[in-house]
């Protein structure tokens, strides 16, 4: 006696259905998301409650006074004011500071009044004069409360 087989058939997934689906929850998804505005954030700036360290002996100080005014520092000499507050003149002054910018650090002491511009500029002066260690000056807060 012979007997036949029955041929398998083999499965077949139809991609259609599944394309369909996945557009219609990525257009969900789109649709119900909300977007705020970045403008509406509100900040309350840290306040710096960091331990104390001391400044390296080989270092940079760069102040910057409540009008933007730049002043440079070399170890424990006087701060020197720049002849012009040009980001040229800033980048030429902190290249004459050091031997080894990449080695030595640059702390930047602002006045907490100081235009954000004035400190942004101080940044990237240093970046473009070559130094990679680069610190904030800051002052630790009194923590008598009334």
């Amino acid at each position: 006696m012979k007997f036949h087989r029955k041929r398998r058939v083999t499965p077949e997934i139809s991609m259609t259905s599944m394309v369909d689906v996945v557009l219609l929850l990525l257009f969900f998804f789109m649709v119900s998301t909300t977007f705020s505005r970045q403008t509406e954030i509100k900040i309350q700036l840290p306040e710096a409650d960091a331990t104390l360290t001391e400044e390296p002996p080989d270092s940079v100080t760069l102040s910057i006074d409540v009008d933007g005014v730049y002043y440079l520092q070399r170890n424990d000499e006087l701060p020197h004011e720049l002849i012009n507050q040009q980001l040229d003149t800033l980048i030429q002054a902190l290249r004459k500071s050091a031997t080894d910018p990449a080695q030595i650090p640059v702390i930047i002491n602002a006045d907490s009044n100081t235009p954000h511009q004035a400190v942004m500029k101080a940044l990237d002066a240093a970046a473009h004069a070559g130094y990679s260690r680069i610190s904030f000056g800051a002052l630790k807060p009194d923590n008598k409360k009334p």
